[in-house]
């Protein structure tokens, strides 16, 4: 049996919390040594937990040993334990979402399944939520255990440049240990490489007010290796890029493109009607001027920003009335009751 490598701990529960219900969404690739070992932490956490509470464990498309491993621990620990296994890798995103689609509490915590963010502050965390009538706490890697080089100094920074961006403004982004309202992160859709930017995408249908942070514990990986590289940076500013569009203009594109459009058409226009001015009143040839190739490509140019627009808004109607598309196929699992499939405060 594994046994956890993660230093002793006594569980903190808050006195006097608020009834709801408790989901942890773990997303797990490539885990198998850190399945146990991360559930033993779990129970370990909310073992005395006044609430109904469970754990859905995200299999997305290991290729180890990790599918095997969660089924022998959720058989090992009961129906509160539950496993969607994703039929291939979708990446963390989609696995994420899978599980918050899977979630059934009111209270919904979001953790990696590395070890790193430990399930002892979930209580204390979801306390926070409840109490102070928010809609996110998201952790805070104050001490964090990762090289200085390649891990903080580039999350500083990102998570500075997102801030900035979003109007969030949070000092570690990059957390997965986040406890959530349930009605409110279920409005929200996570696609590509999203999850980085989820309180950001949550202020999009609630309030920055709602959105606190927590200093939380982290532990240096012990088991499996990191998902991670320096070349997530480039596709963290890609989708930066897309995030402040999406948060700006979600609603109206056709403003983005059109503004850009238009006045790349006037600048371009501009630049012929003084060309014309010059042929017209000084009768000088304008049709070999590198000047004028430029205004005729700028009223084009402009020309196609509106269109683009046009069409971005066609687009965004249907991306308003459709909602039902995916990103990650699952495999089926028979549906529970409301009633079924919960740890209670006293269960083995």
């Amino acid at each position: 049996m594994n046994k956890s490598p993660l230093p002793p701990a006594e569980p903190q529960i808050p006195a006097n919390m608020p009834e709801h219900t408790l989901s942890v969404v773990v997303p797990m690739y490539n885990e198998a040594e850190n399945v146990e070992p991360l559930l033993e932490r779990i129970h370990l956490a909310l073992g005395p937990y006044p609430y109904p509470w469970e754990v859905v464990l995200v299999d997305d498309g290991s290729s180890d040993a990790t599918p095997a491993e969660l089924a022998r621990c959720a058989a090992k620990y009961g129906p509160h334990v539950r496993i969607v296994e994703l039929m291939r890798n979708f990446k963390q995103t989609a696995a994420m979402q899978a599980g918050l689609d899977a979630a059934r509490g009111s209270v919904i915590v979001t953790m990696d399944g590395d070890l790193q963010n430990d399930p002892i502050d979930i209580p204390r965390m979801a306390n926070r939520l409840l109490t102070e009538d928010l809609d996110l706490v998201a952790g805070w890697r104050k001490d964090r255990q990762d090289g200085l080089l390649l891990r903080k100094i580039p999350s500083r920074i990102a998570n500075r440049l997102i801030a900035r961006m979003t109007g969030v403004h949070l000092k570690d982004y990059g957390c997965s240990l986040k406890v959530f309202r349930g009605s409110a992160i279920k409005s929200v859709r996570l696609y590509g490489e999203m999850h980085r930017f989820i309180p950001a995408w949550l202020a999009t249908v609630t309030t920055p007010r709602r959105i606190a942070q927590e200093v939380v514990t982290h532990h240096a990986r012990v088991f499996g290796q990191s998902k991670y590289g320096i070349s997530r940076t480039f596709r963290v500013v890609l989708d930066l890029v897309f995030v402040y569009f999406f948060m700006r203009f979600r609603t109206r594109p056709g403003h983005f493109f059109g503004g850009i459009g238009i006045g790349l058409g006037a600048l371009g226009g501009l630049i012929l009607s003084y060309l014309v001015a010059l042929k017209i009143f000084l009768g000088e040839d304008i049709g070999t001027r590198p000047l004028l190739f430029g205004g005729f490509f700028l009223v084009i140019a402009g020309v196609q920003m509106v269109t683009s627009g046009v069409l971005a808004e066609l687009l965004a109607r249907v991306y308003y009335e459709s909602g039902t598309s995916r990103p990650y196929l699952a495999r089926p699992v028979d549906a529970l009751d409301d009633a079924d499939g919960w740890h209670r405060k006293g269960a083995r």
